[in-house]
Formats: structure tokens, sequence, C-alpha cells
């Protein structure tokens, strides 16, 4: 089964570079939900929604994956380069943690970085989208 996880984590890294919504939605559960240190905890449908209209554009580069097949989960290491639809871009190294349900889909996801660098931008960014 870690093989299968890797290999969901892996397609939800391309999706989420590509700022594609429907092949990311495919991957999660329908009651799946995501934590973000900028969003906050949301349903996956509405903080990829939210996420995707503020962005411009993501090139993500992978590090490494970690998979548990026991506990039905695994972590994705990558940096991230973040181009907000204000234009601004910001690069930050980040964790994904993934819990699986018994299909293979995502279930949680939480999301860790330091957003030091990233919460100013966003927050004008975020607000000018919203107008």
């Amino acid at each position: 089964m870690t093989d299968t996880y890797r290999e969901v984590m892996r397609r939800y890294l391309e999706a989420l570079g590509k700022g594609d919504y429907p092949a990311l939605m495919e991957l999660f559960a329908p009651q799946a939900s995501v934590q973000s240190p900028l969003y906050g905890n949301r349903p996956a449908h509405a903080f990829y929604r939210d996420l995707l209209r503020d962005t411009r554009a993501s090139e993500l580069t992978a590090h490494t994956f970690f998979a548990e097949a026991e506990k039905k989960s695994g972590a994705l290491y990558f940096t991230y380069e973040w181009t907000m639809a204000n234009g601004a871009r910001v690069s930050f190294d980040c964790v994904d943690v993934f819990t699986f349900n018994d299909s293979g889909k995502i279930l949680t996801l939480h999301i860790l970085y330091d957003t030091r660098q990233t919460r100013s931008f966003w927050e004008v960014s975020s607000q000018r989208s919203r107008h």
C-alpha cells in the first residue's frame, strides 16, 4: 500500500503544480479536510478552490516522500515557489502530512511551513482577488 500512497502524493504534487482542480479533487475523499497555516481548517474542495483563485503559478520541487501502510499515512517534503494572484512570488520549504482512507483517497492533509515570509504577501493578494 505504501506504493499507492506514494503515487497519490506524486499525483497530488503534479496536479497542484498545474493548478488542476478536478485532478486534485479526484485524489481526495468527499469528506476530506485540509489544515493550512494560512487558510485554516477547511473542506478540501473549498481550500483548493480558494488556493487556486489566489494563485497565478506554482513551481513545486519534490525532495522526499514517506509512506507508512499500517497508519495509512504519508508525508511529502517539497519546495513551493508560489506566484500569487497579484504577482508576488515567495519560495518556502513545506511538509504535507496525509492520511488515507481504505480506498487510498486522501482523508486529511496537514500543511506545515513557516508563514513568516508568505503571510503579508498572501493577505494583500487574497484581499485583491476577493474584490
